[in-house]
């Protein structure tokens, strides 16, 4: 029981409406987003994205937003393909 109620207590701290569900914080001085996330029975808060940056977009019109989130993607590969507990999965679903 000590897992959930972790778990509600971490949920209502933070305002996130579940686990694995992104929120913004533009009240946050350096990261963008946070998000409580969950892989079998381990929590990890984890704060993402830099504030003010935007990514480029889910559908990029221009080569330059195109080339961003190409560079992006291969940059963060690695560390994106750890899954649900990185930052750069986070990163790569939300703003990319």
């Amino acid at each position: 029981m000590a897992h959930a109620s972790r778990k509600r207590s971490m949920l209502k701290r933070y305002g996130l409406k579940g686990v694995n569900k992104p929120k913004r914080t533009p009240s946050h001085k350096t990261k963008s987003h946070v998000v409580l996330a969950q892989s079998g029975h381990s929590l990890k808060l984890i704060r993402f994205g830099q504030q003010g940056v935007s990514g480029a977009g889910k559908s990029p019109k221009s080569k330059a937003q195109k080339a961003r989130r190409r560079s992006f993607k291969a940059r963060h590969r690695k560390n994106i393909a750890k899954g649900r507990m990185s930052a750069a999965y986070w990163a790569n679903k939300v703003k990319w």
